[in-house]
């Protein structure tokens, strides 16, 4: 199911920037009972995006409709929003003036096995790098190339998701999560302000740790910080979090730390879903 500009059309055209050049966002929603959760924290994601990318785009409202609209009726499944700078423009010159494309479209929710969230997943490190760019850091771009090469490098099952480093070796993100440890009863998670992408649950696991007095501290994360770790849980907006339980040979188990937080995601979710009119 998909809506390209509030139609229902599978089609887009082939000037769109977001095809030629990657020039837009995207924010992935789980939907549960036709409800997008979190739909407001992933709009101020957007909203920062586009003004990171220099988009003029305000109409949120219509927006919202047009996602009411796509997912009355699902129980649970996926949203993907893509928001482009439109069509035109002379090479990479922006066109003026910009008239930006949304797409909205809906896919039926990943069947990860319970033990993924109970028991925790297998991680690796892929070698493929994360380039440094202040400028694009935190915001959930179109541009993914390093996390599609980085999420080649392994077909089979034995790894449910890869980390990834930049160029200096600090360890970033995984392909499509962020990454938290627990060492002393402490929290710790990469700093992004050189690359990588700040997640709306990585931001909610902030608000949890406040409340739950829980110290959560930015860092250069290394690869041996990562291994000494007591804990360590992955995020994002369709897996919410999942703990670690092995990093190549090294085991853990899902810790108090992480199962305080992982609760308190499941209640704060809740009070999201009760908010619905």
């Amino acid at each position: 199911m998909i809506l390209i500009n509030g139609k229902k059309n599978p089609l887009i055209e082939f000037s769109d920037r977001g095809f030629q050049y990657g020039d837009g966002l995207f924010e992935t929603i789980e939907v549960i009972e036709s409800h997008p959760v979190f739909l407001n924290l992933h709009f101020e994601r957007l909203a920062q995006g586009c003004e990171k990318l220099k988009i003029s785009f305000r109409s949120f409202d219509l927006l919202e409709q047009e996602i009411k609209n796509l997912t009355r009726d699902q129980n649970h499944a996926v949203l993907k929003i893509i928001l482009t700078r439109g069509s035109g423009g002379r090479g990479y010159q922006q066109p003026a003036p910009v008239i930006p494309t949304r797409v909205v479209s809906l896919y039926p929710f990943p069947d990860f096995p319970v033990l993924f969230e109970t028991e925790g997943i297998k991680l690796r490190f892929c070698s493929t790098r994360l380039g440094l760019n202040p400028n694009l850091a935190g915001i959930k771009h179109l541009n993914r190339l390093d996390q599609i090469l980085a999420r080649a490098e392994w077909q089979s099952g034995d790894y449910q998701e890869g980390l990834m480093l930049d160029i200096n070796n600090h360890v970033i993100e995984g392909t499509m999560s962020n990454l938290f440890i627990v060492k002393e009863n402490r929290l710790f998670t990469p700093k992004l302000d050189l690359c990588g992408v700040k997640g709306i649950i990585r931001q909610l696991v902030f608000q949890a740790a406040q409340e739950l007095g829980i110290s959560v501290t930015e860092i250069h994360l290394t690869k041996q910080q990562c291994f000494e770790a007591d804990e360590l849980f992955l995020t994002n907006s369709v897996i919410n979090l999942w703990p670690v339980s092995q990093l190549l040979q090294e085991n853990y188990t899902p810790g108090v730390i992480t199962l305080k937080i992982q609760q308190w995601l499941k209640d704060f979710k809740a009070q999201d879903l009760c908010q619905v009119s």
